[in-house]
């Protein structure tokens, strides 16, 4: 059997690490996936010990290459994908951490954030980076690490400490410590990038109090990032894909055009359309992110996110107990009586375009026939429903009226509630063959660097349809159903929200 050629896609996500060898026509080959320990060490805050982000990703690499080898591919290049804003600072000389990594959903920098809201910086922030004042990102995470372990701020200034995002902390140790760099769309999460001039910000650092000499070198997201050290994966491959997981999702779904949209639906659920070579500012308190940079072009998007969706689901197996899997619930909504139930998911507040933290979930218009499959009914309403919000904020800020919505991630095998999806944004909703796009598209960044791919439009050909949900509803009953979850959620909204 003739050896064929592969690319290696690493999808370094907050519970998991999975490696995923392609082959070039974008099938899965091999893969392998390890979880690592969540911790909490006080209300609020979410760490993970870097060396279990390390140690997962080269057992799982080391996997799923022995796994491609046996089926007669070879992996040629490699490609990373990452959680996005997890911060990490480790010291130059030995690779060892100051300190567990502060993951994305920490929130323990929020009286700092708001500190700086107070004090009028939002709108300068907002302008340069894209993005809000919020724990989220990882700036405020940089300068707690550095106000709070010993030694560690002036360490830092002695040039004896890197920071990196988790890409460039794998990077970091792949390559032996030889490569200290990230990518566009990583260093666009961090609150002190400048995404017009594509840069560090030297403004923004002075802002929170960050030294420019733990900052990695910020590459294209397909460039040559470095070689794998023998000792990491027994061999040497080049590194020549890096994008954060929602911006790899992107490229693997191939949203190359301004205006088209993918949303990956899990937990929550993340929406980018594609803006071209514009960095359009939002009005409706979306993000304006770097969507993926190649030959030094960045490329733009605005990002929404709903806290809620896959969760709600989770929420009725496991803390209400009505369904037993995740799998039933296709079937139940089914056979709901729903109509003018709704179920306004604020277990954590409201995102866009709402923006209100404060609200709590709640469920109007229960009828003495309620029963489970209309609460299931309701609660995959809320997930099509709050897209619509997205997609119209989207609309608003971008000037442009989507037709399309290409959708991936683990709720997106559930036929009923994209053609719901469908019939509820008015928009056509087609599933790729391959949903785990997000690891495809690091694939690819690897790909068009080392020569595999010769162009986006190469990566396009690959697109290839599942099925396309077309809306069947017709206007005048949507608008209802819009209207009813509208009042619904404006009943949720607490004093002084928008």
């Amino acid at each position: 059997m003739a050896e064929r050629s592969g690319i290696l896609a690493i999808d370094q996500g907050t519970t998991s690490s999975r490696a995923i060898v392609f082959d070039l026509d974008g099938q899965i080959v091999a893969t392998a996936q390890q979880e690592f320990p969540q911790h909490y060490p006080q209300s609020g805050w979410v760490e993970h010990d870097p060396q279990d982000l390390l140690d997962s990703t080269l057992e799982t690499c080391r996997k799923a290459l022995r796994s491609a080898k046996a089926a007669g591919v070879h992996a040629r290049t490699i490609g990373i994908t990452n959680q996005r804003e997890t911060t990490i600072i480790w010291d130059r000389h030995t690779g060892t951490p100051i300190h567990n990594a502060i993951v994305w959903q920490d929130r323990r920098t929020a009286e700092r954030c708001a500190a700086l809201k107070a004090a009028g910086h939002e709108a300068v922030v907002a302008e340069r980076t894209g993005l809000l004042l919020d724990p989220y990102f990882a700036a405020t995470k940089i300068a707690w690490l550095l106000d709070n372990v010993a030694g560690a701020r002036e360490r830092a200034r002695n040039g004896e400490l890197a920071f990196g995002t988790v890409d460039t902390w794998l990077l970091w140790h792949l390559t032996g410590g030889q490569s200290h760099a990230t990518d566009a769309t990583n260093a666009s999460r961090t609150l002190i990038f400048d995404i017009h001039r594509q840069c560090w910000d030297d403004e923004l650092l002075a802002l929170f109090d960050i030294p420019a000499s733990l900052l990695p070198t910020v590459m294209d997201s397909a460039d040559d990032f470095g070689t794998t050290h023998a000792d990491a994966l027994g061999m040497s491959l080049p590194i020549q894909g890096i994008a954060g997981d929602q911006h790899a999702a992107v490229v693997g779904q191939c949203c190359f055009a301004p205006g088209m949209i993918k949303s990956t639906y899990g937990t929550g659920c993340f929406a980018l359309m594609n803006t071209g070579d514009q960095a359009v500012p939002s009005n409706n308190r979306l993000l304006t992110t770097t969507a993926y940079r190649i030959d030094g072009k960045p490329t733009y998007a605005l990002e929404g996110a709903i806290f809620i969706a896959g969760a709600a689901i989770q929420w009725l197996r496991d803390e209400l107990g009505i369904i037993a899997h995740a799998s039933q619930s296709e079937g139940l909504a089914n056979d709901a009586e729903a109509e003018g139930l709704y179920l306004v998911p604020a277990f954590t507040g409201l995102g866009a375009p709402w923006w209100d933290p404060n609200a709590r979930g709640a469920i109007f218009g229960l009828t003495r026939n309620t029963g489970v499959a209309e609460f299931v009914h309701a609660a995959l309403d809320s997930v099509c429903l709050q897209t619509g919000d997205l997609l119209e904020a989207m609309a608003a800020d971008s000037g442009t009226a989507q037709a399309t919505l290409r959708v991936d991630g683990g709720m997106v095998a559930n036929n009923w509630l994209l053609q719901r999806l469908a019939d509820l944004t008015g928009l056509a909703v087609e599933r790729p063959e391959t949903i785990e796009t997000t690891a495809l598209g690091a694939a690819y960044l690897a790909g068009l660097r080392h020569g595999l791919y010769d162009s986006l439009d190469d990566l396009k050909a690959q697109w290839s349809l599942d099925e396309r949900f077309e809306p069947a509803l017709a206007k005048s009953h949507r608008d209802h159903v819009v209207e009813g979850w509208h009042d619904a959620v404006r009943r949720t909204l607490t004093t002084g929200a928008h």
